[in-house]
């Protein structure tokens, strides 16, 4: 069975289309078939959640909030000035190597945090070898001005 692109890409023929409102003899004259009078008889008449003046379901089921993307993807922002907070409370040290399980065990993450952003609000003054999957250029330039390195997958513009 081969039909070429022109066989199955046809131009229409006069007969494919229904021709309403041409008199009595078409079966659909006069009125063609949209009755008398009332709002579907009319242009613009049809509202699409309309059901007939019930209440629609959408305005009959309850809303149920919303969810942001990162929280969707599991992703965590983690700013310098908190990096900062846990050398200052001693759960981090000089020279640590700062990772998603290291930030869980600490009880700065949740559970389904999966993806680590670091971003560059604060400062950070003891050198940390920090793995994350997203950094900004301000966070990094601030990591590396205190000595420390990062290990990250992407560099956010």
């Amino acid at each position: 069975m081969t039909e070429t692109l022109a066989t199955i890409l046809k131009a229409r023929t006069g007969r494919d289309r229904r021709r309403i409102g041409r008199g009595i003899g078409s079966g659909r004259g006069k009125t063609s078939g949209y009755g008398h009078k009332g709002a579907r008889a009319r242009s613009g008449g049809t509202k699409c959640a309309f059901e007939g003046g019930q209440m629609p379901i959408y305005r009959r089921l309850p809303k149920r909030g919303f969810t942001p993307l990162t929280s969707n993807r599991g992703m965590f922002c983690l700013n310098l000035l908190d990096l900062q907070r846990l050398v200052d409370v001693g759960k981090l040290k000089t020279g640590d190597h700062v990772t998603l399980e290291s930030l869980k065990t600490c009880g700065v993450l949740r559970n389904s945090a999966q993806v680590i952003r670091l971003l560059g609000k604060g400062k950070l003054s003891v050198p940390l070898k920090i793995s994350v999957d997203y950094v900004t250029p301000s966070a990094s330039q601030a990591v590396v001005a205190a000595g420390g390195e990062i290990l990250s997958t992407r560099v956010d513009a």
